[in-house]
Order: structure tokens, then sequence, then C-alpha cells
């Protein structure tokens, strides 16, 4: 085809993408701007942007687009497997990071979550959530370039990059703070500067604070301009004014050009918090969801390949709403983050009630909906549990929230959780809790003691726990290091760009020594990994682990012990998880013929299932 055919083919199927979006575009963003007289000329600016990032393209991104676009439900099927990484932690640079893809492969990940990598300053970056340039690498990883042509060698191994995308914020340091901070009437007009406090303490008596203990307050004072600006999250984070239409412009023209680095998922960073009111809590607002919906539009038009991830940290009735409607949808997927806390909260109570009233939640929402599952993640985990129904139990949230760290810090007595605690708020007390998954199940006390027996049952325990993050609906994403049972790393207390933050505790450096030892019979990583890789492979080899597959709890009659169906027409799969610390047995009763242990291969009645301490069992038949 010649350059010209060629240019005039893109110009058609830009323009017929364009068309599909154009009067619900166009109507919201008028909707969302209609105090502003200029909202017609800042959303052909808008449009303008479209075609010049569609324009420039890349021809390998656009033929991903149109395989994506002709199989719409690729990514809900059972084959992938994601990992989320440092990339300074795991490989050092971006380059290094392609002399390690074949250690990805091995751990079966087709999907590489790149934790933040774009230029943050040193000791203000958040661990790099303090963006100061939306279009430029951190120096020690590398280049922009350098992304770019890590995530086409991804790409060649058949591994999709998802980056995230700080929407909330800026750095103090970003080229807009700094033209606001020297009075630049324009550029604080992208933020919320205000002369005195009166604007802010209407905010203030409405929106919570979200680190109470070490940034307290939403507003920041900045002595050399005389002025108060808005700052959700820490002092040196500016929140965005998307209020102002040119901010959500330059923001959409960001993340596109992400895209067209390679990035296939867009991570939107804390999205809830995007849209300020004075008078409201600022958090979940409707303009949100225009917003979303918008960005959404923006990316079928220019790169309909990509994928846009929400983190919602929400309770889960603010959660599903980011889906949006079938009609009108915003996020692909979302994090499944009240499953990943009733899950912690099941291993330190041994009660699966929450556990399965959670499940039972999402497993009523429509099947389309896609969640990414998970047991750690780079963050701290926050007890945002259902205290309406724990209630019933006896369990009130403060003390609920206090029995919960003191399990997993090693306080309680016979825990074998050793975490530490983040933003800990002796008045809410409302601290949140930090750790790698091996040592939150028992693998650290278990070493460090030498207990074989402890370290059996702890080996166990995280993999019953992968298992069933596994057969979950949606997306299955291990945090690297897990594969192989790291444990925490507390040398960042004595890293003073680290420390006091202990979410560094399970940030640590990979170890690339361990993971010598995962063919060394014997050794922790040898039980891990090639259970972990047997796993992943079995979900890949059964359509019934699909996002669309129905799915039920059924009763156990045990308390510790979790039972769930998934069945489509060719397989019934039950997967049973044992969360005390004895030998149970689920008084299941499917009695429907022989099953087999994926796992084991051994075949047995799927009734009154004799189940090891905290172990599990993957039983299948196939349907006549």
């Amino acid at each position: 085809m010649s350059v010209s055919k060629g240019k005039k083919k893109k110009e058609t199927l830009y323009s017929s993408r364009l068309n599909r979006h154009f009067d619900e575009m166009k109507w919201l963003y008028c909707e969302l701007y209609a105090d502003k007289p200029d909202a017609m000329e800042h959303f052909t600016e808008l449009t303008d942007i479209l075609k010049k990032f569609s324009a420039e393209r890349p021809s390998d991104l656009q033929a991903s687009d149109l395989a994506r676009e002709a199989d719409p439900d690729w990514y809900r099927r059972n084959d992938l497997m994601g990992m989320m990484l440092y990339v300074n932690a795991f490989s050092g640079t971006l380059r290094g990071l392609e002399d390690k893809l074949d250690y990805l492969r091995e751990c079966n990940v087709n999907y590489l979550h790149l934790m933040p990598l774009l230029s943050s300053p040193k000791g203000r970056s958040d661990g790099g959530y303090a963006v100061a340039d939306f279009r430029k690498v951190q120096e020690s990883l590398g280049t922009m370039d350098d992304f770019a042509h890590a995530a086409q060698e991804c790409h060649r191994h058949g591994i999709c990059i998802a980056l995230d995308f700080v929407m909330n914020h800026t750095s103090e340091d970003h080229e807009w703070a700094v033209r606001a901070r020297s009075g630049e009437k324009e550029y604080q007009d992208r933020y919320f500067f205000f002369d005195n406090f009166d604007i802010p303490s209407i905010y203030e008596a409405h929106c919570p604070q979200v680190f109470p203990t070490t940034a307290p307050g939403n507003f920041t004072w900045l002595p050399d301009c005389q002025k108060h600006v808005m700052t959700t999250f820490y002092p040196y984070q500016w929140d965005l004014n998307y209020g102002n239409p040119v901010v959500l412009n330059e923001m959409i023209a960001n993340m596109l050009f992400l895209a067209n680095q390679g990035v296939d998922i867009i991570r939107l960073d804390a999205v809830p918090y995007i849209w300020k009111e004075p008078g409201t809590n600022c958090r979940n607002l409707p303009q949100v969801h225009t917003i979303v919906r918008i960005m959404r539009m923006a990316a079928e038009i220019v790169c309909p390949g990509i994928l846009l991830l929400g983190e919602v940290v929400m309770a889960p009735d603010k959660v599903a709403p980011y889906f949006g409607t079938p009609e009108k949808p915003e996020c692909h997927i979302l994090y499944n983050v009240t499953t990943m806390a009733s899950t912690w909260h099941t291993v330190a109570t041994k009660d699966v009630s929450l556990l399965r009233r959670q499940m039972d939640i999402v497993s009523s929402l429509p099947r389309d909906y896609v969640f990414q599952n998970y047991l750690r993640c780079h963050d701290d985990i926050g007890w945002g549990l259902d205290y309406d129904y724990l209630r019933g139990f006896g369990m009130e949230e403060a003390p609920h929230k206090k029995f919960l760290n003191d399990f997993f810090t090693g306080i309680f007595p016979g825990s074998f959780g050793r975490g530490e605690l983040y933003n800990d708020d002796p008045r809410l007390r409302d601290a949140r809790l930090c750790g790698t998954t091996a040592s939150l199940c028992g693998i650290e006390k278990a070493g460090f003691e030498g207990n074989e027996a402890a370290m059996e049952r702890a080996i166990r325990f995280d993999l019953t726990l992968h298992a069933f993050m596994f057969s979950q609906s949606g997306i299955p994403v291990l945090y690297s290091g897990d594969e192989i049972g790291m444990v925490n790393d507390y040398t960042y207390k004595k890293d003073p760009d680290k420390a006091p933050d202990s979410r560094f505790i399970h940030r640590g450096d990979f170890r690339w020594d361990l993971a010598e030892n995962r063919n060394k019979p014997g050794s922790v990583q040898n039980r891990l990994f090639p259970v972990l890789r047997q796993l992943e492979q079995i979900r890949k080899d059964h359509a019934v682990f699909g996002a669309s597959v129905p799915v039920r709890t059924i009763d156990s009659w045990d308390r510790s012990i979790l039972a769930l169906v998934r069945e489509d027409e060719k397989e019934k799969f039950i997967g049973i998880y044992n969360f005390s610390g004895d030998d149970r047995v689920a008084w299941i009763k499917e009695e429907d013929g022989m099953y087999q242990d994926l796992i084991t291969g051994r075949c047995m009645e799927a009734r009154g299932v004799q189940i090891p301490a905290y172990g599990c069992f993957w039983l299948c038949r196939t349907k006549q």
C-alpha cells in the first residue's frame, strides 16, 4: 500500500472513531464546563489533540488496536497473568528490564505493571506519585526512548504494559506548579490557590483527611507567594483543578502521549478525588464519572487497544459505578480491593463469613465487569471492611482494626504475622498495614525460628491464598517477589529517602540470589515457585476460570472453610480453601459424579472432603 493510501485509510479510520463518539463527548464536555463561555473553544482544542496523537500513533500500536477492536473480550478471558514491580528494585534500569523478560515469561507473566517511573523529585516523590514531568522518565531508570523500547520488547514477548497515570495532582516541582508559585495567574488557575483561609475552611469542614497523622489538613500555606494551595495527599503534591478545561485537555494529552509510547493499560490513580466542590466530601462526585467517560472515549478514538484501570479504593458501593454502564462504559478494569482486605481479615479471624459475603456481592455484578485481583500491592492494606455486617458478629470497627493490626504485627498471642503499621493514628486507631505476603502468612516467622513444621504450614497457606486469588473472576496480579517468598526488607529504616515510610518494607530490591533457588529442591523458593506456575497454567488451560463464567459460594458447614463453584457448559469447578490451622472437613454435598483435584491429580467425590490445615483443593469434572 502506498504512503498516501495508508495515510488516507488511517484518517478515515480516525474519522469513523471520532464520529462514533463526537456528539456524546461534546455534550458531556459542554455540560461539565457550562459555566465557561469559551467551552466550545476548549472542546475544539481537545479534538485537535485527539487528531494529533492519532496521526502520531506508531504503526505497530495501530495494528494492536485493530486486533483488539476485533476481539473486544481479549482481556476478559483466563490467559492474562499479571505482575507489578518497581523497575529500580527489579532490574535497575529500563534497559535492564529487557534482560529479565525471560524470567517474567517463566513466571507466566503477560501483563506487567511497572510502578511509577515518571520524573519525580528525590525525597518528595511519594514513591513516584508526585510527578514533575508526565513525559519524562526518572533519570536513574533511563529515558522515555528507553521506556518505549522496553515496551516494544515486552510486546514482542507477548507482554502488555501497565503504567500509573497520576491524575489528581502534580509535584510542586512540575512546570505548572513552579510558574504558579512565581505568580502566573494562568497556572495558579490550574490548581486551587486562595489568598486567605475563608474558602479552604469550607472545604476542610466537609472533606476528610487522607493522612491525618503524616499530612494533616487538605491545604498547605506557601509563605513565598502568600497563598494557600490544596494538597489532599502531601504538601508537595498540589491538586489539579479539573474545573479548568485546560487541565482536562492537557492531562488527556499526557495520557495519549504515554499510550503512544506503548502503554497498554493506563492506571488512573486516585481517580475518585479529581473533582472538588466546596461543601462536599470531594469524593466520587458526578463530574468524576463525566471526566472518566470522556477519557474512555478519547482512548477509543485515538488508541482503542488500551485499557483504563481505575484505582478506586472505596467502599464497595462506590467502586462498581466506575465501570459505567454497557451503553456508556468508563473503566475497563477496577481493583478488587474489598475482597483483598476481606481475605486478610479472614486470615486473622479464621472465619470466612465476611469473605463469602464479599464474594457473593462481586458475583452478583454483571459478568462483563472485570476486576484486578491481588493479595498484595505496592501500597498498604487499609481495613475498609463491611462493619455494618461485622457488628452482627460483635466486631466494632475501631477495636477490630486494632485486632487485625495486632495480629499481623505479631503482637496478638499466637500470631504468625510479621508486618508494620503505616500512618498510625492513635486518636482514630485507623492504622494501615504493610508487609509482604510471605511475612504476613508466617514464612518470615517460621524461617527466623527455624521451625520446619511451621514453615511447611506457612508455605501451604501462602499457596492456598494464591490459589484462592487465582480462582476469583478477573485478572490475577502478583506482587514481584511473592513468587519466591520474599519476606520484609527492614533495610528501608536506614535509608533517609525511604524512612519512616513503612510501605518500603515490602518494596525491597528483588532477591535474584533467592530466585536462583527456585530449582533447588527443598528450598522455600522451590516449594513455592513451581506450584504457583502450576496453578497459573491450570487456570490458563481451563476456560472455566474466565471472567464471564458464573461463580457462586456454597455451604461448607465450617466457619473456616470457603467453598466456591465456577461452572460453564463444559466444566464444573469447586474451589475449597481452609483458613484454619487445623485439619477440617468441608461438608459440601455435590452429588454429580467424581471430581479430579487439578493440583494433585487425585480423584474424589465432592462431599465430606477432608482438607488439611491451611490447605486447598481445586476439584473439577468434565460434563458429559
